[in-house]
């Protein structure tokens, strides 16, 4: 490890480079043990030059932004995490803005505004960072990510940039071709149409507003913890089958909405994991129903 940290030293700052990082700092549902190693690169040519070093190392890679849709277990994770926060530049051609993965959806969507461009208000309220809302196909209130992205910018496994159409991202419910590839996000160019002002705004406030008011936004959490069963509504099983406001530990659902985990106080990653795990297999016994889940699980048991 200390070899490969004198080779990140002089290709990146001392301070974005962090040895036994807790990633209960990293994560919106404030848990998680530490990581072995946690790097953030400023830039997209310091991204490129990290990642060539760390496959040389063979240690386990995990790329994440926001950390809002992740899981570390409370051991940590024995390997490199990758945080590309800081890659969070947009730039405006006409009705084109083409952005960096490190960017907050919440802060797009408000350059969008500014722009007085239409096409991404459904995503103002979704937390989390671009490269997260792509890879997932992230979505709310009837619009998702596939609906805007024209194309991708990725850096292959063999280091080389790659720029992919979206009618060949293999968009799906909470899916894409990221999820399929070790390939590392960059750049996306989403296709938006001149709007108003005033139409865009009072859209993304009253959006904002639905969500304020039925989500439970004042807990650490990970969003919606389930995906959406085909011909169900996750959160509705979830109630039926008698969890809304159960705990385990410092984690509980939701009593405003039960398709919501929350770290309620003091919760481990294994407090939510062992109370996810719980309601799945109610769903399964009582409605022979799998519930799968968006949130992302790494880590050491």
């Amino acid at each position: 490890m200390n070899n490969l940290i004198k080779k990140l030293q002089a290709i990146m700052a001392v301070e974005n480079i962090k040895e036994n990082e807790p990633m209960k700092n990293h994560t919106s549902f404030k848990v998680g043990g530490p990581a072995d190693l946690f790097l953030m690169p400023q830039s997209r040519a310091e991204l490129q030059a990290v990642l060539e070093i760390c496959k040389e190392s063979q240690k386990p890679l995990y790329i994440m932004g926001n950390g809002s849709n992740l899981i570390v277990r409370d051991k940590g994770y024995s390997g490199i995490i990758i945080n590309t926060k800081a890659l969070n530049q947009v730039e405006t051609v006409g009705e084109t803005l083409i952005a960096e993965p490190g960017i907050s959806l919440k802060d797009l969507a408000n350059v969008a505004l500014k722009e007085k461009l239409t096409g991404l208000e459904f995503a103002s309220g979704i937390p989390g960072s671009l490269g997260g809302a792509v890879t997932m196909n992230a979505g709310a209130y009837d619009g998702e990510m596939k609906g805007v992205i024209t194309s991708i910018t990725v850096i292959l496994e063999d280091g080389s940039l790659k720029t992919i159409p979206a009618d060949q991202c293999h968009f799906g419910y909470r899916s894409s071709i990221l999820q399929q590839h070790h390939w590392v996000l960059v750049s996306v160019e989403l296709g938006l149409k001149n709007g108003d002002y005033q139409q865009i705004e009072a859209k993304m406030l009253d959006l904002n507003d639905q969500r304020q008011s039925k989500q439970p936004l004042e807990y650490p959490s990970a969003g919606s913890t389930f995906r959406r069963p085909v011909g169900y509504y996750a959160g509705k099983l979830v109630q039926d089958a008698g969890f809304q406001g159960y705990a385990i530990g410092g984690a509980q659902v939701s009593e405003k909405h039960s398709g919501f985990v929350i770290n309620k106080g003091g919760a481990t990653a294994a407090d939510i994991l062992n109370l996810i795990g719980a309601i799945q297999a109610a769903v399964k016994e009582k409605f022979d129903v799998d519930l799968k889940t968006e949130v992302i699980v790494i880590g050491n048991d």
